[in-house]
């Protein structure tokens, strides 16, 4: 048998390493969102918890690996070198995929994924072989029936989770209120019991069917007497936390998200190892089955692969070393933190800085709810909307903690999740746990009023866009998938070369890409002061790089524009758009929790602060206007400035630069004595300014300069008037920062 066959193997096994580290990358939101967004523990305790859980789920998953084998194509009909060529595409197309979503922090699918990567290659394969022979049809290669039940057993689990989740809160909700712990005394032992029957039930008892622990003749028994065994299971975990409650003083609800993450975890390894190695252990059983037909001297070109659909017996010791990857990816994995960030910031309960902006159709969405609800409070009595209404009421800012959400919440969704997971996994089902888990949390987000009128249309546009991405992967897995299967075919081993050598750069590319990203994310998380003892330091900080940042648009634009350059008049627009960006960011997202950090008796550093953020905010549109103006000017080929433009342009250009360059002096030595002299040079830069239109004006009768040219050059100093005005408002409210600042601190 030709040797590459081994290499094929050896390089499925690497992917499939590969594809666990960045699978559990992407995976690891659905069992860690809970107990991260709730700070029921610490982080090391969590992950901990759902380490146990992986281990244990791994073992349990051998019942899944068939759909990998047989679930979406018939094997029977496949050749074994195009069998392994098929499987090669698959990995090379998952890990790709799966790592450029990880990059952007947005949860997707490892199931959806793997479904389409294998219809993707598989259509891909039997194409070329119907070409090749010209005959048969692609039907015939296409487990059609069995694809489209596992698509739509997908897509019901999605509006299931989101209904359960929804209704399942609404209910503790009502049941327990924010304030919950009264009422927890009373029923916090029921309530837990069940929760946690369930819990054993689906991710115990029914995940052991799918694995070889446990023999035939046990399972019967506990199917037989399941009903005895549930109740004395409720009994047993109400008696316990009741003890645990009122006798030990436990909160127990930390007991159910503790054993919830396990059982997520169990859960999500059990049903989706599938989707990392799966393609690997079909790809070692195609190679094993070759093997034995090569010993006999059967000619393994011509093998048709129908032993494929045999019923599989994965070894315990596959699973079990996939199990410890995941766990090490799980601990050690930045872009699993960025992925979790993602969903923990939708579902959190509160103001804050919103990732996502508003679209047509969250506006929309949002208009269409708040009109239903108003419909639903006229039908109900007034007495029944005011109950709801103080159940439903939040804590306020004393009453609140640094956690996202609260323990009631993250019990609910992990005990929603797990059942709804589980059961699929039971089934042999290939739910997906992202979409489940996600639509059980944005489902208890929404029952739990965390989407008030200050952040639903960005929550919603959140939402859309992670569920426009699911779809989007299923696209573009089968696109993808299907064009590296061609290529393999064709491309032979140089095409099994290139794949490797593109799985490695893409990999290595997008390591980088993840890095700025969440240096940069660092950063902005860093410019939230502490305590008003630190805004000094930090405004000081912040204010200066600002005023760095406009000396150098301006004096970039001022150079790019006379030298008629079009790629650096490009990039500094750029970083104008960037700065602008910060800026508006910064007044929208970051004056509040700057504010609320203050002490009551810092106002005026406070109102300070606030005046220095609008002010730039304002010279960071001026300065975005004029690059974007000034680049366009260019672009589009129109006729440069005069000599006596770039002169006088050059003479109001170099004032403000001086300007601003004695001003971030001031910050630099903390010495604001110059201010007085600056004003007075501002209002001489301003009668330079009227001078300079005069002279445009005249030269514009004159015919001197075009149209166009006119137009851009006024605007160039109009802009240049409004930030040589907001300069001296600047430089006071820094003044008056500093100084307000040192008063506090001596206090």
């Amino acid at each position: 048998m030709d040797p590459i066959y081994i290499v094929i193997v050896l390089v499925l096994l690497a992917l499939a390493s590969l594809d666990l580290v960045v699978g559990v990358a992407n995976d690891a939101v659905n069992f860690l969102n809970s107990g991260i967004g709730s700070r029921v523990a610490p982080r090391w305790v969590i992950l901990t918890v759902a380490s146990i859980g992986i281990i244990v789920g791994s073992l349990f998953s051998s019942g899944m690996m068939e759909i990998a084998r047989s679930g979406v194509f018939h094997p029977g009909m496949f050749t074994f070198p195009q069998i392994m060529m098929l499987f090669l595409a698959v990995m090379v197309t998952d890990v790709i995929l799966l790592d450029v979503f990880n990059t952007f922090g947005l949860p997707t699918s490892t199931t959806v994924s793997l479904i389409f990567e294998l219809l993707g290659a598989a259509v891909a394969v039997a194409l070329f072989n119907i070409w090749q022979t010209d005959a048969g049809v692609l039907i015939d290669y296409i487990n059609a029936g069995k694809t489209m039940g596992i698509i739509s057993g997908i897509l019901v689990s999605v509006v299931i989770a989101f209904t359960v989740g929804t209704l399942v809160m609404w209910l503790s909700r009502l049941l327990f209120s924010f304030r919950y712990q009264k009422t927890f005394l009373y029923f916090g032992g029921i309530w837990t019991g069940l929760a946690l029957t369930a819990i054993s039930y689906f991710a115990v008892f029914k995940g052991l069917k799918g694995t070889t622990l446990i023999s035939k003749e046990n399972m019967l028994l506990m199917q037989e007497n399941i009903g005895m065994m549930l109740l004395f299971t409720f009994i047993g975990w109400s008696v316990v936390m009741s003890i645990l409650q009122h006798v030990f003083k436990v909160n127990i609800l930390k007991i159910i998200i503790l054993l919830g993450t396990a059982s997520l975890a169990l859960a999500f390894a059990g049903n989706d190892l599938v989707n990392f190695i799966g393609v690997f252990m079909a790809g070692l059983s195609s190679y094993e089955i070759a093997s034995g037909i090569a010993a006999s001297g059967g000619n393994v070109e011509t093998l048709m692969m129908q032993g494929l659909s045999d019923p599989v017996n994965v070894d315990w010791r596959y699973l079990f070393g996939a199990g410890i990857i995941m766990v090490l990816a799980l601990w050690f994995s930045k872009k699993a933190r960025t992925v979790t960030k993602t969903e923990v910031n939708l579902s959190r309960q509160g103001d804050g800085m919103e990732r996502f902006n508003s679209t047509v159709a969250s506006r929309t969405i949002v208009r269409r709810a708040i009109q239903f609800n108003k419909k639903i409070e006229k039908l109900l009595p007034q007495s029944i909307n005011n109950f709801i209404d103080r159940r439903f009421s939040p804590l306020n800012g004393g009453e609140k903690g640094e956690e996202s959400f609260d323990l009631i919440r993250a019990s609910v969704n992990l005990t929603v999740s797990a059942l709804l997971i589980s059961l699929g996994t039971s089934l042999k089902l290939p739910l997906s746990t992202t979409y489940v888990t996600f639509m059980v949390a944005m489902g208890s987000s929404l029952a739990d009023r965390a989407w008030g009128r200050e952040s639903a249309v960005y929550r919603i546009t959140g939402v859309l866009t992670v569920i426009s991405g699911w779809f989007l992967t299923a696209f573009v897995a089968f696109t993808i998938s299907a064009l590296v299967a061609f290529a393999l075919m064709y491309g032979g081993l140089y095409a099994v070369a290139g794949s490797i050598a593109l799985v490695v750069v893409l990999f290595l590319q997008f390591t980088r890409i993840h890095k700025k990203r969440e240096a940069k994310e660092v950063q902005e998380d860093a410019k939230l002061m502490d305590s008003g003892s630190d805004i000094i330091e930090n405004c000081t900080r912040e204010f200066r790089d600002s005023v760095q940042t406009t000396i150098q648009i301006y004096k970039g634009l001022l150079d790019g524009l006379f030298t008629e350059d079009r790629k650096g008049l490009m990039k500094l627009y750029k970083v104008a758009d960037e700065f602008h960006g910060r800026s508006k960011r910064r007044r929208s997202y970051e004056v509040l929790p700057t504010l609320q950090k203050l002490e009551h008796d810092a106002l005026e550093t406070g109102q300070f602060y606030v005046q220095l953020v609008d002010y730039f905010y304002e010279i960071s549109i001026a300065l975005r206007y004029m690059t974007e103006s000034a680049y366009r000017f260019i672009d589009n080929n129109h006729e440069g400035f005069t000599k006596e433009q770039i002169e006088d342009m050059r003479l109001l250009g170099d004032e403000l630069i001086d300007l601003f360059n004695d001003f971030n002096t001031m910050i630099e030595t903390s010495d604001y004595s110059g201010l007085k002299e600056i004003k007075e040079r501002r209002a001489s830069i301003l009668d330079l300014y009227a001078n300079l239109v005069k002279r445009q004006i005249s030269r514009t009768k004159e015919k001197e300069s075009g149209t166009r040219n006119s137009i851009l050059y006024l605007n160039l100093l109009n802009e240049t008037k409004s930030i040589v005005l907001k300069s001296a408002n600047l430089m006071r409210a820094q003044m008056g920062l500093f100084n307000s600042a040192e008063q506090y601190q001596k206090q």
